[in-house]
């Protein structure tokens, strides 16, 4: 670490990056201020989750608690689930409807929209007690974030001067995001779980073409993809979100070489699929900087949202949805593809402890560096294929334009001169 507390980054193509900001507390925290409560829109949840006025949900920007509701008129709001009075947690409950947010320490009393509406003994009692003449209850209100939404996502920001949602997202993300939205979704499904790894492990692996047919040989021997399968990953014009899909074998055949032993599935139900879309994609997976992807695996639909607790530990909340007019046949069919992912999921299970062996491999390799050069080094441009680490690279790049850190040697890092290569598909 450099005296200034910022890690060494010795590669200005963001191909090495330093093991400690897995695991460096100073890090961390550094992260909540410049990026969860920096110029970003964080994914929230989904409109489908509170349909009717009243209803909310609570979740995480970062390490800050946060309610998501929507309000009599119908608009959706967010705000910190932190009393403006003693701090205390506002709103208890994971889901549900209210008529409005009461703290149950001193009983302040919030609208829909996080206003202050109600505050016991403001004039006292008897003569006696009561807040200053001067205390203004339209000055108390929760802490309000922006909010923004695309077709059936929530996102939120604490930054008043952010950009736009859909300058934010691109035109390289609003189109598989539309793909995802086809239809009106409606929720099935959560499954929650706690890693013991950095958060930023587990966006690395999201953002990685390289690992899908080596790790998850199990999708490979069931037809999912191919051990070097076809695809593609897109960037936006910053490199900071990545569309990464990968397509069907095409003989339609079953691997059944599995660690070297011939194995066949007893039962294939599991992997038959529609191809929904007409586009011949097994797998279409959407990264959002920083906290969420959105992934279509076969008819399997859900996002992921990453949730912060410290440097060696993040909660994945993923939302298993279907669409509004699926029929009995449809919907079974996706229940049965959710052993693909989530906690005991045939893909996912392994993403999860590949992280976790990161992090126990990080710990006290401070000065160490990790070293990607799939795909080539240099630029960091969309590629028309996925054996590549083009987008970790681009995460790290966006990562440290947020947190202030430069590699050594190099200028002050300026988004404007970041250029972007034809998109391809």
């Amino acid at each position: 670490m450099h005296d200034s507390d910022h890690p060494v980054w010795p590669a200005a193509d963001f191909s090495r990056v330093p093991r400690a900001v897995f695991t460096d507390r100073r890090v961390f925290d550094r992260e909540q201020e410049r990026i969860f409560q920096g110029p970003v829109w964080l994914f929230l949840g989904l409109a489908c989750e509170i349909p009717d006025p009243g209803d909310f949900f609570t979740t995480y920007g970062g390490t800050t608690p946060l309610v998501v509701n929507r309000a009599e008129d119908g608009s959706i709001h967010a705000f910190v689930n932190r009393c403006a009075h003693r701090g205390s947690l506002v709103v208890r409950e994971l889901r549900g409807n209210h008529r409005n947010h009461t703290c149950v320490y001193h009983r302040w009393c919030y609208d829909l929209e996080g206003n202050l509406i109600g505050v016991p003994y403001r004039r006292g009692a008897g003569d006696k007690g009561g807040l200053p003449a001067d205390f203004d209850i339209g000055r108390h209100g929760l802490c309000k974030l922006e909010v923004a939404t695309y077709k059936g996502a929530i996102f939120g920001s604490f930054d008043p001067d952010v950009e736009p949602l859909a300058d934010y997202l691109g035109e390289e993300l609003v189109g598989p995001l539309d793909r995802f939205f086809t239809k009106p979704v409606e929720v099935m499904g959560y499954m929650r779980q706690r890693i013991d790894a950095n958060w930023k492990a587990y966006f690395e692996n999201l953002n990685d073409g390289i690992h899908a047919g080596l790790l998850h040989q199990q999708a490979v021997m069931m037809g999912l993809w191919g051990n070097t399968p076809k695809g593609g990953i897109v960037l936006d014009k910053y490199g900071r979100h990545s569309h990464y899909f990968i397509e069907y074998l095409e003989d339609d055949g079953r691997a059944t070489e599995f660690f070297g032993k011939k194995l066949s599935l007893a039962d294939e139900a599991f992997i038959q699929w529609v191809d929904e879309w007409g586009d011949n994609i097994s797998t279409d997976t959407m990264s959002i900087f920083p906290n969420v992807m959105f992934a279509t695996v076969s008819n399997f639909l859900m996002t992921e949202q990453i949730r912060l607790t410290g440097p060696d530990e993040f909660e994945l909340l993923s939302t298993v949805v279907g669409y509004v007019d699926d029929d009995e046949e449809r919907r079974a069919l996706r229940q049965r593809q959710v052993a693909w992912l989530g906690p005991a999921g045939y893909v996912a299970l392994e993403d999860s402890e590949s992280g976790v062996l990161i992090q126990r491999a990080a710990r006290g390799q401070g000065k160490a560096y990790s070293s990607m050069g799939y795909g080539g080094t240099g630029s960091i441009d969309s590629v028309d294929h996925v054996l590549s680490e083009v987008g970790v690279r681009g995460f790290w790049r966006y990562y440290c334009y947020l947190m202030g850190y430069r590699p050594e040697g190099a200028p002050p890092l300026d988004p404007a001169t970041w250029t972007a290569a034809e998109r391809t598909r």
